[in-house]
């Protein structure tokens, strides 16, 4: 089925993208602001009532349209926050100045997740306009601090429990399996994040008159960090496998490399089982120039991946101690956890994600396939957690969209297809009085 993309629906997607939302960081926090009015103001536009509530941190926009009494009410969730965008020189046009290259509008956060927000809201707008009124309740809420863990959102939930009472979460934040294979994702992986810091001397020291007779907190953070995995891969810390049994083989991917759990593809250690990676090392003088000095400490950043079945703070501490077993007596060493995000497993046979696939058998040809993702959003087990229902993960990214990396954009034509997948979604769940629970669900 064809679907075809306005030059407006291009323009407000460049708006979007414009705002530089970059949660991380203090200097961009009023402009985290303005693309939560600027979103409020979409939906107001589009037909739906919108404010912002404040949080300790980046507000959350919260809209509505309630004018399908005895109809399903369904609540739309994305985020409107962006990750930093790296160094200027590594992209092609600056990451907040959009630009159309082929099919492609390209920017920070063209597809993580502000495109795919931007879906929801045009499918709304699209339904409105054409028949005046919605198949379902709608319910959106999209926040701005997702990519730093949604530190405010659990409040949010709590305060506002009753208002949210909904049959059915959609949540655009996900990759489809190719340009024109969509997905729906039923599992996401956990995820901790650990900051590993090794102090030796008390002062950085000169090499020549020390290098020799101390050992060397950047040398020794390498060791220690080296003893997270065997040479093939296969983690070493006691019980880090715990809570994963032997899950069944599952669908995806060729061979895996030969690095990591044995006898699994690729696609399976990415999804289904539990990983370590280190993502930074900083130790000493790493600027330009020469600096020939032992430093005082080093300092590493690990991230943790958990899988259904395990608590990551758990196995966050399990990994703690084993760094301090490992850490030798010439030096010191002290761990913290950062942040921790629940892994999730929904139902794929539930009535909503049933009217997902065939939204996007309708708008694709084929069917959508099911697959397990290696990623986090700790949105999702919240939103789980506090509505009691399973979230239905049906997002419109792709591998070639580069999210979180330079030069990440979002496919002009899977935008187009994302607007009208979404809404045969909702005319799909609109044909129902009422979708079952949570728990009726689990008991049927």
């Amino acid at each position: 089925m064809g679907a075809h993309l306005t030059a407006g629906a291009i323009a407000e997607l460049a708006a979007f993208v414009r705002i530089p939302s970059v949660s991380s960081q203090p200097a961009h926090a009023a402009d985290v602001v303005t693309a939560a009015g600027w979103l409020a103001e979409r939906l107001r536009r589009a037909g739906l009532e919108a404010d912002l509530i404040r949080t300790p941190g980046h507000p959350v926009v919260l809209g509505s349209w309630r004018g399908a009494p005895g109809r399903p009410t369904v609540l739309l969730y994305g985020h409107y926050d962006v990750q930093p965008p790296g160094p200027a020189t590594a992209w092609q046009s600056p990451p907040f100045v959009p630009q159309i290259r082929g099919n492609r509008l390209y920017g920070r956060g063209a597809s993580d997740d502000k495109g795919q927000v931007l879906c929801q809201v045009a499918a709304l707008d699209r339904l409105l306009r054409t028949g005046g009124r919605l198949p379902v309740n709608v319910i959106c809420l999209y926040e701005g601090e997702e990519e730093i863990g949604s530190p405010s959102l659990p409040a949010v939930l709590d305060r506002h429990r009753e208002e949210l009472a909904v049959d059915a979460v959609l949540v655009c934040d996900t990759r489809m399996r190719a340009v024109d294979r969509p997905a729906l994702v039923y599992g996401l992986r956990g995820a901790a994040a650990l900051e590993v810091v090794v102090t030796g001397p008390p002062r950085d020291l000169h090499s020549g008159e020390h290098g020799g007779a101390v050992h060397n907190p950047a040398t020794a953070l390498c060791e220690i960090v080296a003893s997270l995995h065997d040479a093939d891969g296969v983690v070493r810390v006691p019980g880090f496998y715990a809570g994963v049994g032997n899950p069944a083989r599952v669908a995806g991917g060729g061979a895996g490399p030969d690095w990591g759990v044995p006898g699994r593809t690729a696609y399976e250690r990415t999804t289904a089982w539990p990983a370590i990676s280190v993502h930074g090392l900083a130790a000493g003088h790493t600027g330009p120039g020469a600096s020939s000095v032992i430093p005082a400490s080093a300092l590493a950043r690990i991230g943790l991946r958990v899988v259904p079945g395990q608590d990551p703070r758990v196995v966050a501490g399990r990994v703690a101690d084993h760094l301090a077993g490992v850490t030798p007596a010439t030096v010191r060493t002290s761990v913290r956890v950062t942040s921790a995000a629940d892994p999730v497993l929904v139902r794929r046979d539930g009535p909503a994600v049933r009217a997902a696939a065939y939204a996007c058998t309708e708008v694709f040809g084929v069917p959508p396939v099911l697959v397990r993702s290696g990623g986090t959003i700790p949105a999702v087990a919240m939103l789980q957690g506090a509505l009691g229902v399973d979230p239905v993960l049906l997002g419109f990214g792709l591998t070639a969209d580069r999210m979180h990396a330079p030069d990440e954009s979002f496919h002009l034509p899977t935008y187009a297809r994302g607007i009208a997948t979404l809404a045969a979604y909702l005319r799909r769940l609109g044909a129902r009085r009422r979708l079952p629970s949570l728990a009726e669900a689990r008991r049927g």
